[in-house]
Order: structure tokens, then C-alpha cells, then sequence
């Protein structure tokens, strides 16, 4: 015998409600209007009869899924940790939910925006990221299908989105040129897997370009076999470092594209045996809270304060809750070097 499907007509009947009460509590919507006691006799009537709401129903019947999007290139990245927890926060008291797409790669960046256009969700914030994957042409047609966007990139033009910015480069250089001025000639770079371009290119991410066009300033070689992957994670940073460190010809510095690798250089350069920063000094991107409770502080690159992403969800929100078109907004806050022990 087939189990019976109830409805929010049996919840409303048995709580002694409107349908509609039974929708705004059931959504999470208009909680302020709704008396405490009202609230949890719905609640309660629903629990007794094993009720749910039917998203797919009240998909086709709203046009709405009443769900936004994160799309990253990779998860368990302490920035975008803390994006997602921001974006969280702002959709649940939207009474909306979160959904987070990983994109790798080109296949993955044009199946995610098929999805997008077909409304997986209401809108989407695309999280900053090393190897952007996303051509302006696409956005651009992203925002003319309607769907709210929110772009945290440095380069791509708003058009119909808004675009959140971060430039890196003079933050970086003035590292670089920390490192240069205090005697550090050897310099290494742990950068991100896919950063560097393939041979013949130029076209280096910002903390890459910022490190190589520090070097040249001074007048040094760029040593390529001090340029390796190992910014992504915190066990290839310690792996890149330990290489780095257990040559005949050691580096006196390194600048790595995450703090999670920096962090890792540092313990790196304690099992070697190696002073920080006397040995060899240490610098990261992103200022993680984490740099200020390493022995030795961590000297970094990054916003002037740890990231906070509650005025990028308040722009996806903004035009996600909007009943009419907004114009394209743009805000920029410049990286910095905060100078701590490590260098």
C-alpha cells in the first residue's frame, strides 16, 4: 500500500491555520510577522504528520528555487570557508538555502553555467580564484538571462553584475621589495597547481607577476627551478618547501601564493633545522587568522584585515530580493603587506 503524501492543506486543516501561514513557516518567511505560538503549532502539526515542503513543485510554481550558489575552484580553502559561512548566514535569514559547485576545469566551468542558466538557483557569487575559468562573454550572458550575479574577480568588467575586487599586485611587490631591501637575494615561489602559463605565455597570475617583476627591478635572474607548485594545500606546501630547503643551494626567502603553504614553509624550515626568519624568511597571501598565533608570526599580503564576505552576500541578496533591475556596482579593496617576525 502506497504511503500517503500530505499537503500543506492537512497541515493548515490539523493546525487550524491558513495554507499561507503554513507556506510562510514552512519557507522561513515573514518569521516576524508570525506569532511564536502560530509558528509552532504549524511546526508541530507537521512533525505529527511527517510533512515536508514539495521543492520541486514550488519550483515550477514560483519560478524560484529558493537556493543561491558558490561556485569555487576548490573547497576546504580557508577564504572560501569563510565566504561560504558569510553567504550562509545572509541566505538563511533570506530563508534561502546554499548550494556550492567546484569547478576544475573548462568542461566543468561550461557545464556550470548550462546549470546556472537553467535556474539551479536564484543567483551566484564566483568566488576569486588563481586559473579563472569563466570568459566575460559568458557572464555577460548570465546577467541577460536574468539570473543575479556577483563576480569576485580583478579583471572582468561589470556588466549587469556587480564585481567585487582585491587587486594583489602593489601589496605583493611591496613583499618582494621587503624581502630585496633586507639583503634576500634567493628568493623561491610556491605558487598554485595550473598558475603559471604554458611555455611561451606570459600570462602569470598578479602574485606571480609581482615576484618576478620584483627581481627584475633589482637586477636578479629568475631562477625557475626556485618557481614550484604547492600553494594549495598545506601538505604540498610542506613537500615544495622541504625540496626547496634540502638543496645545495637553498633559498634565503620564500614568497608563496597561500598562507596555508607559508604556514607549512615554516614548519618545513623547523624540521631542517632553519631559523625563521635568520635562515630564511617567510612570506604568505590571503592573512589568514592563523598568522598572528604562528611562533614566529607570519608576514603576509593580503586585505587589511581578515576577510569578511558579508558586504559581498549583501550585494547576491541586493539583486537576488530585488523587484527591479539594478545597476552594475563595483567595489575594490587593495591588497596590503602586513610585516610580521617571519621576515
Amino acid at each position: 500500500m502506497s504511503r500517503r503524501r500530505w499537503t500543506s492543506r492537512d497541515v493548515a486543516a490539523l493546525a487550524g491555520v491558513s495554507v499561507a501561514t503554513v507556506s510562510y513557516v514552512m519557507n522561513g518567511r515573514m518569521v516576524d510577522r508570525i506569532p511564536s505560538a502560530t509558528r509552532e503549532k504549524v511546526l508541530s502539526a507537521a512533525r505529527q504528520l511527517g510533512y515536508t515542503p514539495n521543492r520541486a513543485a514550488q519550483t515550477l510554481r514560483l519560478q524560484k528555487t529558493s537556493q543561491v550558489c558558490l561556485v569555487v575552484d576548490s573547497i576546504g580553502v580557508p577564504v572560501i570557508d569563510q565566504l561560504a559561512r558569510d553567504l550562509h548566514s545572509a541566505a538563511d535569514e533570506a530563508g534561502y538555502g546554499l548550494i556550492t559547485m567546484v569547478v576544475g576545469s573548462d568542461e566543468q566551468s561550461a557545464k556550470t553555467t548550462r546549470l546556472l542558466q537553467q535556474r539551479v538557483a536564484d543567483g551566484a557569487v564566483i568566488a576569486p580564484s588563481q586559473t579563472f575559468r569563466f570568459s566575460e562573454e559568458s557572464l555577460f550572458e548570465l546577467a541577460r538571462g536574468g539570473l543575479p550575479l556577483v563576480v569576485m574577480n580583478n579583471t572582468v568588467r561589470p556588466a549587469g553584475f556587480d564585481v567585487v575586487r582585491a587587486p594583489e599586485r602593489d601589496g605583493c611587490a611591496e613583499a618582494m621589495d621587503h624581502l630585496l631591501a633586507t639583503g634576500r637575494r634567493r628568493i623561491a615561489y610556491i605558487g598554485h597547481h595550473g598558475e603559471s602559463p604554458a611555455p611561451g605565455e606570459r600570462n602569470y597570475s598578479e602574485r606571480q607577476h609581482a615576484y618576478r617583476d620584483a627581481l627584475k627591478r633589482y637586477g636578479l635572474p629568475v631562477d625557475e627551478s626556485l618557481v614550484v607548485d604547492g600553494a594549495n594545500d598545506r601538505v604540498s606546501g610542506y613537500h615544495a618547501a622541504t625540496e626547496l630547503l634540502q638543496r645545495q643551494d637553498p633559498p634565503d626567502a620564500i614568497f608563496s601564493a597561500s598562507g596555508r603553504s607559508a604556514i607549512s614553509a615554516i614548519w618545513a624550515a623547523r624540521d631542517a633545522g632553519l631559523r625563521v626568519p635568520e635562515d630564511v624568511a617567510v612570506i604568505g597571501c590571503g592573512n589568514l587568522p592563523e598568522a598572528e598565533i604562528m611562533r614566529p608570526q607570519l608576514s603576509t599580503v593580503g586585505p587589511p584585515t581578515t576577510e569578511d564576505f558579508t558586504e559581498v552576500a549583501r550585494l547576491l541578496f541586493d539583486r537576488v530580493l530585488s523587484s527591479g533591475d539594478l545597476p552594475a556596482r563595483e567595489i575594490t579593496e587593495p591588497w596590503v603587506f602586513i610585516s610580521r617576525e617571519s621576515t
